[in-house]
């Protein structure tokens, strides 16, 4: 889990976790929990004697709702403006490529597969030839890549949401 020094306006320093953010207004002092959702932990008095408290009152919120949700996805949802097909998000082609030797072109679709914590990886789906290729056959293949692509991101926010729990064990009093 990620921390920052956070100095409030009465000088005091304090370690703060990602996920609490601090607010000091004219008439509000205290520290905002933004994980899912939104929640505000005041101090209890304007000279900010009651910070710590606060702060502690938030890591304990932010910690079990770590421990109840699912970690946040930074995966995109939405197809690029700039994508010239209707293909999902991660899917593109058909793509027509020609072996090394061959005298027939192939195409196939391309799947980027995420993978938590690593780079993503690349998998290719096979349509058929120049002379073997169909709408049906493309179907197909455009079915068998979105449930790849499903499957990786099934994986990848498990993986993400493990991630983030045992990073917040440190959070633990």
């Amino acid at each position: 889990m990620k921390f920052r020094q956070v100095v409030i306006f009465t000088g005091k320093r304090f370690r703060v976790p990602q996920g609490i953010q601090r607010i000091d207004v004219r008439f509000t002092h205290g520290w905002q929990l933004r994980y899912g959702g939104t929640k505000f932990f005041k101090d209890g008095s304007a000279d900010g004697r009651g910070a710590a408290a606060a702060l502690a009152r938030a890591k304990e919120e932010l910690l079990r709702r770590i421990n109840r949700l699912p970690a946040p996805s930074l995966l995109q949802t939405q197809p690029s403006q700039h994508k010239t097909s209707d293909l999902p998000v991660g899917i593109s082609g058909p793509i027509v490529r020609l072996r090394a030797g061959a005298k027939v072109r192939y195409c196939s679709l391309s799947v980027l597969l995420p993978q938590h914590g690593g780079k993503p990886r690349r998998s290719s789906i096979y349509i058929g030839t120049e002379n073997t290729y169909t709408v049906e056959r493309y179907h197909q293949a455009v079915a068998r890549a979105v449930a790849l692509r499903q499957q990786a991101e099934k994986v990848y926010r498990r993986d993400a949401t493990r991630a983030k729990r045992a990073g917040a064990q440190v959070l633990k009093p």
